[in-house]
């Protein structure tokens, strides 16, 4: 593992120490305190690499208050790779074990090692979760009151956790979808992959480039994610409609490892690093136009995939081109000129929060709000502050529980003064962060009536009513 001592010096030298990253800074915004800002993590990391601190529990819980939002990129003039610095200062201190309790390794192994390497058993635990939440027994627990028995952080996570849908992305996407015009293929029905069980990750292969079906369509491969897959495969359904919808061929591998973002994130680099080469072995980027995501704080990781593997014999090259590849849906969408719907609606509002890592991370912002102002009927009304952080931050919402509240209610308050029907959002911890929040929010009976959801199930939904004319016409 790369310490800070190990890194590039240049890196850490690259902070100026101007300030401009300090009005950009939630954490900063919440104390004023030096410690809390980017620059002074900075500090901190170069003190460590200079050998004057030592790694110590003061500053491992300084490096988890961070939210790793990015905005300070955004803000800083002098380029300062903030995320490489974040993610190694966490490495170090869990290679440190400055914060290791028991309870804190137990969960970490059970959730980093365990659930989110093995996609088939995150599978299995969501549908447990969704029976629990559809027979009844989840309401018949919160009514009797034995919630109340749980340990106070579990009885406070508890009402945070997703709603799992009925059909996971699998259930729902054929691994290869043509759009329309293309030759049909003969394969397994959608009540065959409804039915059958997901085939083993090394079985998926794209079709070779020769055995394409019409050459003018492209071809793409859509990332189902972990979270994603579970409580948003309506999202992962609908990116697959528009892709159709624009002339795209859209592969799908129906069992796909996480890509290793919560892991990098939270100081796990060797996992993160395993979880990257699973990819590179399932899907190879040269079998394809654009290998497509859809959730921002993945598609951010998935991007610096290159970097990951950068010294990775075996696996260096093929990152590369998986990085040169990589496109959030919104920013391919724009790229290939999507076509507008043309179907009249009746009008709607619509306010847009930025997921942290898509428009810092990925500095991808312009493009969701182009996508939003093509739908017939759809006044895009922008939310003061689209690209503070609403506190969700990953896991941030549950190892930091009363600052993420603090700015869960701070975006909630700017959306509501939108007067919006409904928020788009492109990452799959806002939607829940912003849901819950629209739940909750004791001001206002109403909140709980707006819904949150992704721009592409928007344009999806404007393509449908746009066809369901068509039939009605003919």
């Amino acid at each position: 593992m790369k310490s800070l001592r190990d890194l590039d010096y240049s890196v850490l030298q690259q902070c100026m120490h101007c300030g401009l990253c300090l009005p950009s800074c939630p954490t900063y915004e919440e104390t004023k305190r030096e410690r809390h800002s980017p620059r002074g993590r900075i500090a901190l990391m170069r003190a460590i690499a200079d050998g004057e601190l030592e790694v110590t529990k003061t500053f491992g819980e300084e490096m988890y208050y961070c939210l790793g939002c990015l905005a300070c990129t955004s803000a800083c003039p002098a380029g300062v790779n903030y995320a490489e610095l974040l993610e190694t200062a966490r490495a170090e201190v869990e290679q440190s074990g400055v914060l290791a309790t028991p309870t804190r390794s137990f969960v970490r192994t059970a959730t980093l090692r365990v659930l989110f390497t093995r996609p088939r058993l995150l599978r299995a635990i969501g549908r447990l979760l969704w029976l629990w939440q559809t027979s009844g027994l989840q309401t018949l627990t919160r009514r009797a009151g034995l919630m109340n028995l749980l340990p106070a952080n579990l009885r406070r996570l508890e009402p945070q956790a997703p709603t799992i849908l009925a059909k996971f992305s699998h259930q729902l996407i054929r691994p290869i979808e043509r759009p329309a015009g293309a030759p049909v293929i003969v394969g397994r029905s959608m009540v065959d992959v409804e039915r059958s069980p997901s085939p083993p990750l090394s079985s998926y292969a794209a079709t070779p480039a020769a055995e394409a079906s019409g050459s003018g369509f492209r071809r793409v491969v859509v990332l189902t994610g972990c979270v994603q897959d579970l409580a948003f495969a309506d999202i992962n359904r609908a990116t697959v409609d528009v892709l159709l919808a624009n002339g795209c061929e859209v592969h799908t591998p129906p069992v796909q490892p996480c890509c290793g973002s919560l892991h990098a994130h939270n100081g796990d680099n060797a996992t993160a690093r395993e979880l990257a080469r699973r990819q590179l072995d399932l899907i190879n980027p040269a079998d394809f136009d654009a290998i497509i995501s859809n959730a921002g704080g993945c598609g951010s990781h998935l991007r610096a995939y290159g970097h990951l593997l950068h010294d990775d014999p075996a696996y260096a090259q093929k990152a590369s081109a998986w990085s040169a590849k990589l496109r959030d849906i919104h920013e391919y969408l724009v790229e290939i000129q999507f076509r507008p719907p043309t179907a009249t609606a009746p009008t709607t509002t619509v306010t847009y929060h930025e997921s942290c890592h898509l428009c810092h991370g990925q500095k991808v912002s312009a493009q969701p709000r182009a996508i939003l102002r093509a739908l017939p009927g759809v006044k895009l009304r922008e939310c003061a502050e689209s690209q503070w952080c609403c506190g969700s931050a990953g896991i941030y919402n549950i190892t930091q529980p009363e600052t993420a509240a603090r700015l869960q209610e701070r975006k909630i308050g700017h959306v509501l003064a939108t007067g919006a029907h409904i928020v788009a959002t492109a990452n799959p911890g806002c939607h829940l962060q912003l849901t819950n929040g629209l739940a909750q929010h004791p001001g206002d009976p109403g909140a709980s009536a707006i819904e949150v959801t992704h721009p592409v199930v928007l344009l999806a939904r404007a393509y449908a009513a746009e066809k369901q004319m068509g039939q009605q016409k003919g």
